[in-house]
């Protein structure tokens, strides 16, 4: 399925990792006493969720990431539990843990710890080892928050160094660095609706908002836009045009990571076209919503029936529609 070949593996940097646990309730009480129905413990991070996504699926992939302290230690060990062929670069602080509360009806409740603050050694350290690591015609994807402190040109940087390997990069990412990045040409960036929104300064009421949006970023510096709506669907804008696309989830039980499945899924199918990729992109979130904590989709999760790409004709009807279910 799509890339395969360790030279030309799929290399995810996650600059600001964690380990992720995940709480189940029947509903959250604020201010009582809470009793869980059940409980996950998963390496967490969006690049690391990613490459745990894709190797699930048999599509090579490498995680680049810092480590640190007993929960450093303890994220590599899971990785290596799971087959994750993870670049890590030991740092001198600890390693965050996340704690997410998911209730029965589909809410989640996130606590999420900022992180260490990287040296500029430990910094380019990671730079260093994902540019060694890109192949030509291979994706490099870049994930996720910056710790604190990073400059936030760090992935307009590694895009730029990227690409003069002939790598391919994605961007995963929000706020300033995100806005940095662009300009320095991705070949695909991920935006959620608030994040587009955000990157362009003002609101979007509609789904031909978010394409207008997209299109602007697009001439900025971005190759391809792909727009997560949450249960409103997806929105892919690329040279070719636009393509819309909707899932069917029967039974959410957690959205972290879901966003993460959804980007692997499409880069697996991006040598099928750009209609089979936001298909696979959108069965691939859909099935990561059904499962627990960030617990990443197998193929026997994944239900392509699950996912539908418009036509032109529904497209056209659907894109005046104002935005709602996003995330």
């Amino acid at each position: 399925m799509g890339l395969n070949g360790q030279e030309r593996a799929v290399i995810a940097i996650t600059l600001n990792p964690s380990l992720d646990r995940t709480v189940e309730v029947p509903r959250l009480e604020v201010g009582e006493v809470n009793r869980a129905t059940g409980g996950h413990l998963h390496p967490g991070g969006k690049g690391v969720n990613v490459t745990r996504a894709l190797l699930a699926n048999g599509v090579a992939a490498r995680a680049v990431l810092p480590v640190g302290g007993p929960v450093g230690a303890q994220i590599v060990q899971m990785l290596g539990a799971e087959g994750v062929d993870a670049i890590t670069v030991p740092i001198t602080g600890d390693t965050r843990s996340n704690v997410t509360v998911a209730e029965s009806d589909g809410t989640v409740t996130k606590i999420n710890e900022p992180g260490p603050e990287l040296s500029e050694i430990e910094l380019e350290q990671l730079v260093d080892a994902t540019v060694e690591a890109a192949a030509p015609g291979a994706w490099v994807v870049l994930c996720g928050s910056l710790p604190t402190g990073a400059p936030t040109d760090v992935y307009a940087r590694i895009i730029r160094r990227v690409h003069a390997r002939g790598a391919r990069v994605a961007v995963d990412t929000s706020g300033p660095a995100l806005v940095e990045a662009i300009a320095a040409g991705p070949d695909l960036i991920k935006p959620n609706a608030e994040e587009l929104a955000e990157a362009v300064g003002r609101p979007l009421a509609s789904r031909a908002e978010v394409v207008a949006a997209a299109e602007e970023l697009r001439a900025t510096g971005a190759g391809t836009v792909l727009v997560s709506l949450g249960s409103a669907g997806a929105l892919l804008v690329d040279d070719s045009g636009v393509l819309v696309g909707t899932s069917v989830v029967t039974t959410p039980r957690s959205t972290v990571g879901a966003g993460d499945s959804f980007l692997a899924g499409y880069l697996s199918a991006v040598p099928s076209g750009p209609r089979a990729a936001l298909a696979a992109a959108l069965a691939w979130g859909a099935a990561a919503v059904q499962l627990p904590g960030t617990q990443m989709p197998g193929p026997s999760d994944i239900d392509p029936a699950a996912a539908v790409v418009l036509t032109d004709t529904e497209t056209d009807a659907f894109l005046p529609q104002p935005l709602v279910g996003t995330n």
